[in-house]
């Protein structure tokens, strides 16, 4: 087979990623189109390494990802999120290949200081490694649990998390200058967004911006909850904050009646989900419904279904609609689950701003109380309430 080559496929990628409007900052352009993404990825073909796709580093012992390289196009958003400065003291949490740190130490330049931290001992070796060859001896690379924190004197302008958190450890937080940015993805309901938080003058953290994403979780001291559950003995898992408190053996029962199949009243494409209607679902879970996401694994069938998607259910109806099946909606038990959900797309349908930019979420630090008159849902964490609400 012929030999790739290496610099076309690096401009290919990038050419991607610009034709898609990801490379708006300067820096960041700079950044992709200066590192070169093979050098971190040694034990993969150039041929798949330049593809916009993420790449799988380490399993655990049931096959699920422990560790991924991010896909280029999330990795550009999220460094677009961290608006990022020469001469900036940044710190990674999950440094997997060291690609990140890398585009990252680019543009804070030599004045700037990168650390990046990795719980996994041979990740921290690999990608301590492939920045040294690849030209980045300077980017700090430190093994331990990042919920424990590191260097205890230090004050970052930025930090960057790439693994699903359940709750920001309140050590990233004291770290960060009034003035800072955290970027990380968080988890609500099973569903994923990177959020940009920002210090607010009554001592919470706001993010008005938010992009769908989907990272491992991570891993350590601050890993929260279990998430996810299965159905019965069946290959299907639904994820959920209160995953404990779904009742699955009763789930199982209703997935064990006759399924009838009903389609929304318009088609969805997978984008429309991930950026409107399951936020606008999750946000407006009607009273004695449960919303959650479901997956089933690539190749197996559960109670009829596969791929994955959304749910809305409670123990006498349930209604799942794939992420790739145009608005098809499988109902199990009566049809008022369906009828709730086709009514919640009537009115998102309705809406005529974008949810995604209507979107906010607020860490209110325990010592700050909560308050039941604030809009949307209050998720209950470690450290911080975690309010979230369309604008």
């Amino acid at each position: 087979m012929e030999e790739p080559d290496l610099a076309q496929l690096h401009h290919d990628l990038v050419e991607q990623l610009r034709r898609k409007q990801l490379l708006t900052d300067t820096g960041v352009e700079m950044a992709f189109s200066a590192v070169p993404r093979h050098l971190f990825l040694p034990q993969f073909d150039p041929r798949e390494v330049y593809q916009d796709r993420a790449l799988t580093l380490k399993t655990g012992s049931s096959g699920a990802t422990l560790s991924s390289a991010s896909q280029p196009t999330m990795m550009a958003i999220m460094l677009q999120q961290l608006d990022l400065r020469a001469g900036m003291n940044v710190l990674e949490v999950g440094a997997a290949s060291g690609y990140n740190a890398a585009l990252i130490k680019h543009i804070v330049g030599d004045g700037g200081r990168v650390t990046t931290i990795e719980i996994d001992r041979d990740l921290a070796k690999q990608a301590r490694e492939n920045l040294r060859s690849a030209g980045y001896p300077d980017v700090l690379v430190v093994n331990r649990d990042a919920a424990e924190g590191f260097d205890g004197l230090a004050q970052y302008d930025r930090i960057i998390a790439t693994a699903g958190v359940w709750d920001v450890p309140a050590s990233w937080l004291c770290r960060l200058h009034k003035d800072g940015k955290l970027i990380t993805p968080i988890w609500l309901d099973g569903v994923q967004v990177s959020a940009a938080f920002a210090l607010q003058g009554d001592g919470a953290w706001l993010s008005s911006d938010n992009r769908p994403c989907a990272f491992v979780y991570l891993q350590g001291s601050a890993a929260g909850p279990r998430l996810s559950a299965k159905v019965g003995s069946s290959s299907l898992e639904v994820l959920a904050d209160d995953v404990d408190k779904i009742d699955t053996a009763g789930l199982h029962l209703l997935l064990s009646q006759d399924r009838e199949i009903h389609r929304l009243a318009a088609k969805l494409r997978p984008e429309d989900f991930w950026f409107g209607f399951q936020l606008y679902l999750m946000l407006n879970e009607p009273r004695r419904y449960v919303f959650a996401v479901y997956a089933i694994p690539e190749g197996l069938q559960a109670y009829g279904m596969d791929g994955s998607g959304i749910l809305l259910f409670t123990p006498a109806s349930a209604a799942f609609t794939p992420y790739e099946g145009e608005g098809v909606v499988y109902t199990f038990g009566s049809t008022a689950a369906f009828m709730k959900m086709q009514s919640l797309f009537d009115e998102w349908q309705g809406l005529q701003e974008s949810i995604l930019d209507r979107l906010r979420l607020r860490l209110i630090p325990k010592s700050l109380g909560k308050s039941h008159s604030e809009p949307g849902k209050l998720y209950l964490r470690k450290d911080h309430n975690l309010q979230v609400w369309l604008e």
